[in-house]
């Protein structure tokens, strides 16, 4: 199958990506820009380059619906090494000091893992795209400029030891993490490594999870391209799988479409409206008595 050649005939939706490593997340929009035919596309929780896995990616109207999805938790799979400390916290960086890690004692990783566990405070890699003064970490540290980033609090629901290898003067660990969106697993890695006072970062990330979106249902680039610009769930058909919703009938519908409210059921958090004809016209949220739209998925005359 060919790619759309005209935006108007691509159907708005969901597409969920098996990044590859060394492409960027706006590699991969771009890619999907290119085969999908249209520049309406976007992605939520970005990956860095080395990193692999899931990218949950927008499409036509859908790109609005990026902010609203339910996507936590974050679950990875993670490599981290004990033995040195680096510039990133990941082996892009320079090696910046560490102590032989060789014989650190499996009881000792439990204890420090542990630690490292619940509402934590972390102060993100100086390498983030956190922003200081209007700009990226990131940006800063390449320029030579000191950064300094305060704590932040996020949650760790997981960060468990599934393999041990030992090297010389190393210990490499495959680690599972469960984490709230925020969250920076090479942080965790060189937090990790201070704590046994060894040293730490991160030599390989795969993301296996974004809220309710696996590995199991994305597809790689490449097999993208063999199959055709296929979307992972259309746009109505993502919004009643991802939100509790309410029925409404078609003069509620029309009302929606134009921005107006309608009386409130009791629905806790953001929820979806969906017409007669199962068409997820809003998402609304309750107060004072109204179901107020937070976002018209449908709006009149469009």
């Amino acid at each position: 199958m060919s790619p759309c050649r005209n935006w108007v005939d691509t159907p708005a939706g969901l597409v969920v990506v098996d990044k590859p490593a060394g492409m960027t997340s706006h590699d991969v929009v771009a890619r999907l820009r290119r085969l999908l035919g249209t520049r309406r596309i976007g992605h939520a929780g970005t990956l860095d380059p080395a990193a692999t896995g899931v990218l949950v990616c927008g499409v036509q109207r859908a790109t609005k619906l990026l902010g609203y999805l339910p996507l936590e938790p974050k679950v990875y799979r993670a490599t981290v090494r004990l033995g040195m400390f680096t510039t990133t916290d990941d082996a892009e960086g320079q090696p910046t000091g560490g102590a032989d890690a060789a014989t650190v004692e499996e009881l000792q990783i439990h204890v420090a893992l542990a630690e490292l566990r619940g509402d934590i405070e972390q102060v993100p890699s100086t390498v983030s795209a956190v922003k200081v003064d209007g700009k990226r970490a990131y940006a800063l540290a390449r320029a030579g400029a000191q950064v300094l980033l305060a704590p932040r609090p996020v949650t760790v629901s997981r960060f468990e030891l599934v393999a041990l290898r030992r090297g010389e003067a190393v210990t490499d660990l495959d680690v599972l993490v469960e984490c709230s969106g925020g969250t920076y697993v090479r942080a965790l890695a060189r937090d990790l490594g201070a704590a046994l006072g060894v040293g730490g970062h991160l030599t390989a990330l795969r993301r296996t999870r974004v809220g309710p979106y696996g590995l199991d249902e994305a597809r790689t680039l490449d097999e993208l391209t063999r199959s055709g610009p296929v979307l992972s769930a259309r746009l109505d058909e993502a919004v009643m799988q991802a939100f509790p919703h309410r029925a409404v009938d078609a003069q509620q519908a029309r009302a929606l479409a134009h921005g107006a409210s309608l009386a409130a059921i009791g629905l806790a958090g953001t929820h979806a409206a969906i017409d007669p004809d199962g068409v997820a016209v809003a998402l609304l949220a309750e107060r004072d008595g109204q179901a107020r739209p937070v976002l018209v998925l449908h709006p009149a005359g469009d």
